[in-house]
């Protein structure tokens, strides 16, 4: 091993040192020219006399894609239901008991609504903000059967 000032060769006691604000392996002379660091303790486990938990529970995880989706315009509909039962964005999230800053992102486009805040305002308005997802055949999206499928056969683009 070199050392990263001087090239020297360190072989028996390379020393990491601090030089300058940068941390390098050094020799024994060049080591004088910054502070020398110390090895990281190592750390120590102790064995716990705590039970284990059982891993048992099944836990609610789904690999699968999302059934349910928020729909497109959710800031729109819901700005809409606000003004046609007359309230205000203060009234609104007194009743939802959220704050008006949080229903101005909203209804602005500048947040999406989590999936209980987003069943809170549907109770609210009285609509519908979450729609099912149904599955896709692909099949039908087949493009030139000699280039086989691609992205551009089954995204619908959005022009704004």
């Amino acid at each position: 091993m070199e050392c990263e000032i001087c090239g020297r060769q360190v072989s028996d006691n390379p020393k990491k040192a601090k030089i300058e604000g940068s941390v390098m392996i050094v020799c024994d002379e060049c080591a004088k020219l910054g502070k020398i660091q110390k090895a990281p303790p190592k750390p120590k486990f102790r064995k716990s006399n705590k039970p284990k938990k059982n891993k048992t529970t099944k836990q609610n995880y789904s690999k699968d894609e999302p059934k349910e989706e928020l729909v497109e315009d959710f800031n729109v509909k819901i700005r809409k239901a606000r003004e046609s039962k007359n309230l205000s964005r203060e009234e609104l999230g007194q009743k939802i008991y959220e704050k008006v800053s949080v229903i101005n992102r909203i209804e602005s486009g500048k947040m999406i609504p989590d999936i209980r805040l987003t069943k809170k305002l549907e109770n609210a308005l009285n609509i519908t903000l979450i729609e099912n997802i149904e599955e896709l055949d692909l099949s039908k999206y087949t493009g030139n059967p000699s280039q086989g499928r691609t992205l551009g056969n089954v995204v619908k683009i959005k022009k704004r």
